[in-house]
């Protein structure tokens, strides 16, 4: 099947986009930089806190400097979660670091600050350079932070915010992405805000955004011709996608209302499925008192039930023209990266063989949700 009637997580837009992009195109600002580019970095600026931002063309990119600017280099470790989308995991080799990868949590289904410490104090003994701690807010779920930050301060290691699904999420009331030494935010197509392609760093101060941006245009040093004293990179957003973005910001708190609405209609409905047999088939991750979840995708663990499975959903549902996926598979499993270290219980592995992601889209309808948990309810009569 090469198209869905309802797909997992469509670009949505809002009503403003068209003339936003008109607008620049219209005023000849094609050239990377440019107002929209400013427009969109100060109001993802007033969104996360005052914190500095810089607009990217990728979250992955994000990350890249966000390593760079952490001092992360060739020989160096990298403390990372498992469970997350390899786009997490390939700046670190860029780097030349080794990745080592720590289990989830079973509640949030984020980085264990358990296996988080057990590694450090492992990689330690081993005389091993640990150089960062990079999380994930895993499908926008708030990762431990408290316990996360007090780890890292006791070793003086900074920590990066892979917040690259959490847009609109926040820990403690603090917007995620905000409250490590660095952040990151993606907007491509699947996320609550998309630029079509794109990504933010987010950064503590205005010095340390200046050295990311020398990075991010190719490192050019302050001469009338094009001199170089370093490496950089082509990692800015384009002016053009910048519009687009700003656009798309403007009604993000509606957005993010409608995803938990859309993860809540599933909730009550597989609520009634576990009452029903009178056993936990569905579950999902847990927020804690101090945690808001954007849900930017609704998720859940399928618990194999009379040979019923998250496989056995999926399947039923692509007959049915609608798309749900697996959740990300752990890193430590992935043929490339099997040879790291990796510390934890395999809650992760669990999780992935456990899970499926479900259509979660903006735009999705009541009733379309209606038509998903009853295609799923009726494989258990």
């Amino acid at each position: 099947m090469s198209e869905y009637r309802i797909y997992l997580s469509p670009p949505a837009q809002n009503g403003s986009e068209a003339a936003a992009l008109l607008q620049t195109l219209e005023s000849n600002w094609l050239a990377p930089v440019g107002p929209a580019l400013q427009r969109f970095e100060e109001d993802l600026k007033h969104i996360q806190g005052d914190k500095e931002i810089l607009a990217l063309n990728s979250g992955t990119s994000a990350i890249h400097l966000a390593l760079k600017l952490a001092g992360v280099g060739a020989g160096d470790e990298v403390l990372v979660a498992s469970l997350t989308h390899n786009a997490t995991i390939n700046p670190i080799i860029y780097q030349g670091a080794t990745p080592v990868f720590v289990d989830s949590e079973i509640n949030s289904w984020n980085i264990s600050p358990a296996f988080l410490k057990e590694a450090i104090e492992n990689r330690v003994a081993k005389q091993k350079r640990v150089k960062a701690i990079l999380i994930v807010h895993l499908y926008g779920m708030p990762a431990n932070m408290n316990a996360i930050v007090k780890i890292a301060q006791e070793y003086g290691i900074p920590v990066i915010e892979d917040a690259a699904e959490a847009l609109g999420s926040s820990y403690n009331n603090v917007p995620l992405g905000s409250i490590g030494e660095y952040g990151i935010l993606s907007f491509n197509g699947n996320k609550i805000v998309t630029t079509s392609g794109g990504g933010a760093l987010i950064l503590q101060s205005n010095e340390e955004r200046e050295h990311a941006l020398y990075l991010a245009t190719q490192a050019r040093d302050q001469a009338p011709h094009f001199q170089h004293s370093e490496i950089g990179y082509n990692y800015r957003l384009s002016n053009v996608l910048a519009a687009l973005g700003s656009a798309q910001l403007q009604n993000l708190n509606e957005k993010v209302t409608k995803r938990r609405d859309v993860f809540n209609q599933y909730l009550e409905a597989f609520s009634k499925l576990n009452n029903k047999f009178n056993t936990e088939i569905v579950t999902t991750s847990i927020e804690r008192n101090s945690d808001f979840s954007n849900r930017w995708l609704s998720t859940f663990l399928v618990h194999p039930y009379n040979e019923i499975t998250a496989e056995t959903w999926r399947l039923a549902l692509l007959k049915a023209g609608i798309e749900a996926r697996p959740l990300w598979k752990p890193m430590h499993l992935q043929p490339v990266f099997q040879s790291f270290p990796f510390y934890g219980n395999k809650t992760s592995n669990q999780i992935f063989a456990n899970g499926i992601c479900l259509p979660s889209g903006t735009n999705l309808t009541s009733k379309e949700v209606s038509e998903i948990t009853e295609i799923i309810s009726s494989l258990y009569t």
